[in-house]
């Protein structure tokens, strides 16, 4: 690795309470080495003319329109309720 990219691996995984065996450690150095040169890479280019986005291609939402509609009826509601009690569904207390 290049001196700008010394990253001590057996710390990282320290502080993630992570082990790791010394091929591991070898193979995640290799992996940030080539993540962080690819970065260099990057900073070789002028962006400043470049406006910042979150995404590389536009994100659209799709939103229907909000219309009423009919809901149903309270007695349909609750034909499939396991226990009523006074046209509302009855459930177990969950706080005591």
């Amino acid at each position: 690795m290049p001196a700008a990219h010394q990253i001590d691996i057996n710390h990282v995984a320290r502080l993630a309470r992570l082990t790791l065996t010394e091929d591991e450690a070898a193979r995640y150095a290799a992996q940030i080495d080539g993540i962080l040169s690819y970065i260099d890479t990057l900073t070789r280019y002028d962006l400043g003319s470049v406006e910042p986005t979150a995404h590389a291609m536009p994100v659209y939402d799709v939103i229907r329109a909000d219309e009423a509609r009919p809901g149903l009826a309270q007695e349909q509601a609750l034909s499939n309720a396991p226990k009523r009690s006074a046209d509302q569904f009855q459930i177990p207390k969950v706080i005591e």
